[in-house]
């Protein structure tokens, strides 16, 4: 799974929000962080809630996660540490008995 495609398909979501007036992301390290110029009158607590609806959107359809988790804030401008991964979980049966088989759930 191309997870580029998902980070456009939310960036561009994103961007056409009405209370947001910038957004990019950058890689450190390997670690995907989500820049977000708000709009003077947008809280820090709707620019999350509208991250969320936004990551919603672009991850329809996918068996895939999100998590954000602020960083820090300078003026009008948010960082947050915002990944998309695959659940760690078992998707098939391997035949092996195992206690946690997707069978038994």
């Amino acid at each position: 799974m191309n997870l580029e495609l998902i980070w456009e398909r939310f960036l561009s979501i994103l961007s056409a929000d009405e209370a947001i007036d910038n957004v990019y992301y950058k890689k450190a390290a390997g670690i995907p962080f989500l820049y977000v110029q708000r709009k003077e009158d947008g809280s820090q607590k709707e620019i999350e809630n509208r991250i969320r609806h936004a990551s919603a959107g672009a991850m329809k359809g996918r068996q895939l996660h999100s998590e954000t988790e602020f960083v820090r804030k300078d003026g009008f401008l948010l960082v947050f540490r915002h990944r998309f991964y695959v659940p760690q979980r078992k998707m098939f049966c391997c035949g092996n008995l195992c206690p946690d088989c997707i069978r038994l759930k």
